[in-house]
């Protein structure tokens, strides 16, 4: 991210992690992960939230491919979007690295950042393991 690009509070912290290899989720008392930011379990409204590292590998749990995009990823199309599974944790991002006809479901993937042809900004994606 850039000195004069608007932080957006707690995503760009958490995708700043990711970039660094350090992905994590919010867990509380009663082991319900979430992910930043977030102030209070969205299952059971606990306030104390502690940061945990998020698995290293993940698997997708339901995948769709663009052909025809919006005009903000037109010069990214055609793209693939998961939802992974990370732990406690669902994750949804680009598919990268990989022929479009492989990704499916059960695919295990890593964490990553990368940028969008079209606006480039940074977009969480996954890439096969």
């Amino acid at each position: 991210m850039s000195d004069d690009e608007v932080q957006d509070a707690g995503f760009d912290d958490w995708v700043d992690a990711a970039e660094a290899g350090e992905a994590y989720y919010l867990e509380c008392p009663a082991g319900h992960g979430s992910l930043p930011p977030r102030r209070v379990c969205p299952e059971c409204g606990a306030t104390a939230l502690e940061k945990q590292q998020l698995p290293e590998t993940g698997e997708i749990a339901t995948v769709t491919v663009t052909h025809v995009p919006t005009p903000a990823f037109e010069d990214d199309a055609p793209y693939a979007t998961a939802i992974a599974g990370f732990g406690p944790v669902r994750l949804t991002g680009q598919v990268v690295d990989i022929d479009l006809e492989a990704v499916a479901t059960g695919l295990e993937v890593e964490i990553d950042v990368t940028i969008s042809e079209t606006s480039g900004e940074r977009v969480v994606s996954f890439r096969p393991v």
